[in-house]
């Protein structure tokens, strides 16, 4: 079942999509993944417009919208996900972690591994205190000790 959220962003990307683009982006972004052609302003544009259409949406809400939109293997999608969680950092939690690994595992290039390591999983290490933050450093560290991202 597709949310309504994750329906208008999906359905505006493709609009915002160009072939030019797709073809452009699939031969400098390798990894299997498809492209629909949207620049990284429309996608920005597109989740800025999303959160205003879908104001209500929870902290649990949001983050299984952005697993939905990961679920398919579109670059821009997988973009919008990300867009989506740098605006969500202030209420992401140290249990949030198992979804941002389940999206690193599965991103398949470093174009997305990169901004959702420095724009969500950082911030996020740097806003938790205590056990919370003991816990995610050494969910850092592991992911660093097995390849998954570049520490930094």
């Amino acid at each position: 079942m597709t949310t309504p959220a994750a329906e208008f962003i999906d359905r505006t990307l493709q609009a915002e999509g160009s072939e030019e683009r797709a073809s452009a982006d699939a031969a400098r972004i390798t990894g299997g993944l498809r492209f629909y052609g949207a620049s990284v302003g429309a996608v920005r544009g597109t989740v800025r417009d999303a959160r205003r259409r879908h104001p209500e949406l929870s902290h649990d809400e949001v983050t299984a919208l952005a697993s939905e939109l990961w679920a398919e293997p579109v670059y821009e999608r997988r973009l919008a996900a990300v867009v989506l969680l740098q605006g969500q950092v202030p209420t992401l939690l140290v249990s949030d972690f198992t979804r941002l690994e389940q999206l690193l595992r599965s991103a398949g290039v470093q174009d997305l591994v990169d901004p959702l390591v420095a724009d969500v999983v950082h911030p996020l290490l740097d806003r938790l205190a205590g056990a919370d933050a003991t816990r995610a450093r050494r969910i850092v560290d592991r992911w660093s000790s097995e390849g998954l991202i570049r520490e930094s």
